[in-house]
């Protein structure tokens, strides 16, 4: 049998990691066993689904190399299937209509609760045998005794007891179908044989085997994934911009890193720790995902993206970079050499838009300093920039090697242990304490530019007295 994975997001909100694991694996499983991975859009929250979101998780997904075999299908276009299948349950005697108003069913929860029981419908509709009307829900007639039993492919056997399990509605009363009668549906009819997706949906299942059932369906395979946590091991929230999968895009973070990150969320191989997507299609397991929830840490993700960035040729790279730089304005061009600073700062930072930033003090002019490296080495360095910017204004050839000689030199000559010496210099440099080793970066520079910043970094500190 070919296996058929799908993914099945609700356009409600920007495509977030937790989304995007879940997607990942189920393609992964699918690709594995050379089977069809799927899309579907659970559009049928009207008032919260938006194009917009829609646009935004299906190009997500394609933006780190996840594409369906088929065309997406959107619930909100198969109203039709949901009524035909609710029809069909009816028909069978395995559903019944129910009128109880909400003041009805709140009153049996009070009961329920005083009694220590746990709020359920207690299925008091099921054999009077009502008619439909507008105030009408339509209840699936869940077995009342017995337990229903699954093997989970990450969780092993999972067992229920259909005595905790309610009369779950298929239809509301103003004739729309419910998420259980629709997921069912749908994946009979996409053909799915195989459902991916996070433990928090575990207790779904066994309703929607029932509804399977009463509808003749075959059953399915169900992997169900740890829960991606924060770093306070509370659930990730798609309501909370840094998990936006977009965002991390938008801070440099590349498609691969992502996938790399997110596929550790829960599996491991071995001590392999970085890998890419066919790597991952090769040695993936999904029985071997773990049960625990699986913490998402920015800095291993940052680790990660290093690597990545690092593996890629330069000319990769700096494509890569230059949308960066230009959101910050920093006209690269100007610079003769801007391969060759580019090249000394490509790894600054662990994502392109921190390298961007980093960058700016090569690519335009120093406006400011930082506060606390001006207090810590600039005030009080003028005897230390008017010896070294000697030093360099009397060198012969002006060059990396050239530059650290007259710095070794200048450091001998004063006395000065090497931050003393070196850092009020790259601060008038870069304005701040963080760069390259000193002789590199000022060979980053000419001459001019290197005697403009010190003078102005001098009559900073003239102000300062």
């Amino acid at each position: 049998m070919t296996k058929v994975t799908r993914f099945a997001p609700s356009p409600t909100g920007p495509l977030h990691i937790g989304g995007v694991r879940t997607a990942l694996f189920n393609y992964v499983y699918a690709k594995q066993n050379k089977g069809k991975f799927l899309i579907r859009v659970e559009d049928t929250d009207a008032e919260r689904s938006t194009e917009e979101f829609e646009e935004n998780i299906l190009k997500g997904l394609s933006d780190i190399g996840i594409n369906p075999d088929e065309t997406p299908v959107r619930q909100s276009e198969r109203s039709e299937l949901y009524m035909l299948a609710a029809e069909k349950i009816l028909d069978s005697g395995n559903a019944y209509w129910c009128d109880c108003s909400k003041e009805t069913l709140d009153e049996m929860r009070k009961e329920q609760e005083a009694a220590g029981k746990k709020p359920m419908y207690d299925g008091r509709s099921r054999n009077l045998g009502l008619e439909r009307t507008n105030n009408s829900v339509l209840r699936l007639k869940t077995p009342q005794d017995g337990e229903l039993v699954f093997h989970d492919l990450v969780r092993g056997e999972v067992i229920f007891q259909n005595s905790e399990l309610d009369d779950l509605i298929l239809l509301r009363s103003d004739g729309s179908p419910t998420y259980h009668l629709c997921n069912v549906v749908d994946d009979f009819n996409q053909g799915v044989t195989t459902v991916v997706r996070g433990e928090d949906h575990l207790s779904n299942t066994p309703r929607q085997i029932h509804i399977q059932n009463a509808l003749g369906y075959d059953s399915l395979e169900y992997a169900h994934l740890p829960m991606v946590l924060g770093q306070d091991k509370k659930r990730l929230s798609k309501r909370n911009a840094v998990t936006s999968l977009q965002d991390f895009f938008d801070q440099g973070y590349l498609e691969s890193s992502m996938i790399n990150m997110l596929a550790r969320l829960g599996w491991s191989k071995g001590d392999k720790e970085i890998f890419y997507l066919d790597d991952l299609i090769s040695d993936f397991r999904i029985q071997e995902v773990q049960k625990a929830g699986a913490i998402f840490d920015p800095s291993k993700l940052d680790w990660i993206n290093n690597h990545h960035l690092a593996a890629l040729s330069f000319d990769d790279f700096k494509n890569r970079l230059i949308p960066f730089l230009d959101a910050l304005g920093l006209d690269y061009m100007q610079k003769k050499n801007n391969n060759e600073i580019i090249a000394a700062m490509r790894s600054s930072k662990p994502n392109l838009l921190g390298v961007a930033q980093d960058l700016i003090p090569y690519f335009s002019e120093l406006s400011s300093y930082d506060d606390k490296a001006a207090n810590k080495f600039l005030i009080g360095s003028e005897v230390v920039l008017e010896y070294v910017q000697r030093k360099l204004n009397g060198l012969e050839e002006w060059g990396e090697d050239s530059i650290d000689k007259a710095l070794k030199e200048a450091q001998t000559g004063l006395s000065l242990p090497t931050p003393k010496l070196n850092q009020p210099i790259r601060i008038a440099m870069t304005g701040s304490t963080q760069s390259p080793s000193l002789g590199l970066t000022l060979s980053l520079f000419n001459l001019e530019e290197v005697n403009k910043r010190i003078n102005a970094a001098l009559e900073y500190l003239s102000h300062k007295n």
